[in-house]
């Protein structure tokens, strides 16, 4: 087994004194690594890319042209205080992706592993993106976005500040929400749930069984408009409930910002697929 070479740096690079290369990075042309930074071993720089302030990557991350990792937050009161980025392995971040510390009353940004950030895609200050999504091209979360593992953020999409996307959840082209997503459904438009996310269930390995409690569990609390914590209760004793629908529930009665709603028209649910 051979030991991986030592880091590779294209001269036409600006490496800062306080930058850590583990074994076997790859720096490409034209890039600016700045600050207390530190890139985990075999991750990849392809060129033109900027890495700024307080900032961790694992291991086997790839960076393409144009990505931005760690410059200041949009956040008018800050002041340049100390904050920073954590990025875990083997994610990918294509051209123009951009992800920016933490904010002045933050801390840090998080991403898990295994994430796909698409062209022109956003992560604001003070995110936490879990492991396995994908923000497909021009999606833009704002601060404090909470984003679970495997959901889908499909293209052009917009999370106001503070929302939660639970696991599994996708939100379908060119729609926002300022309300939280709960996981395994498929949300459009401005905050509507249409079903649940039946394929990425599929691909997860999810059982059947689970599948179909989870839609029983979407069509009891969103198939028509009603108070939603008295369709809890009355789904909570209706008898037991798979580790899934649990997991729904648990996030519902857990939101500060309130749920994504049904579809006005209960004959509008759609949970035929989760194409991005």
């Amino acid at each position: 087994m051979t030991s991986d070479p030592p880091p590779r740096i294209h001269p036409t690079s600006v490496i800062g004194s306080d930058v850590e290369l583990a074994a076997g990075v790859d720096i490409g042309p034209l890039c600016l690594l700045e600050g207390k930074i530190r890139l985990g071993a075999r991750t990849r720089l392809i060129g033109h890319v900027t890495i700024l302030g307080i900032t961790e990557l694992g291991a086997d991350n790839v960076l393409h042209p144009g990505a931005v990792i760690g410059d200041e937050p949009q956040d008018l009161t800050y002041t340049g205080v100390a904050r920073s980025v954590k990025i875990g392995d083997r994610n990918v971040f294509r051209e123009y992706t951009t992800v920016h510390r933490g904010s002045e009353h933050g801390d840090v940004t998080i991403m898990g592993d295994d994430n796909f950030m698409m062209q022109n895609a956003h992560v604001a200050h003070d995110c936490r993106v879990g492991n396995s999504t994908i923000i497909a091209g021009g999606a833009l979360l704002a601060g404090w976005v909470e984003l679970g593992d495997r959901a889908l953020v499909s293209g052009n999409c917009v999370v106001h500040q503070y929302t939660r996307i639970g696991r599994l959840a996708m939100m379908r082209g060119l729609s926002r929400t300022s309300r939280d997503v709960p996981p395994f459904c498929i949300m459009d438009g401005t905050h509507t749930l249409r079903g649940i996310n039946v394929v990425g269930l599929k691909r997860a390995g999810v059982p059947s069984k689970s599948i179909h409690a989870l839609r029983h569990a979407f069509t009891a609390l969103f198939g028509t408009r009603q108070n939603l914590k008295f369709a809890i209760e009355r789904l909570e004793k209706s008898g037991a409930q798979t580790p899934e629908v649990i997991e729904m529930l648990n996030f519902i009665k857990s939101s500060k910002r309130g749920v994504a709603f049904g579809p006005h028209d209960p004959h509008a649910s759609d949970d035929s697929g989760s194409e991005s």
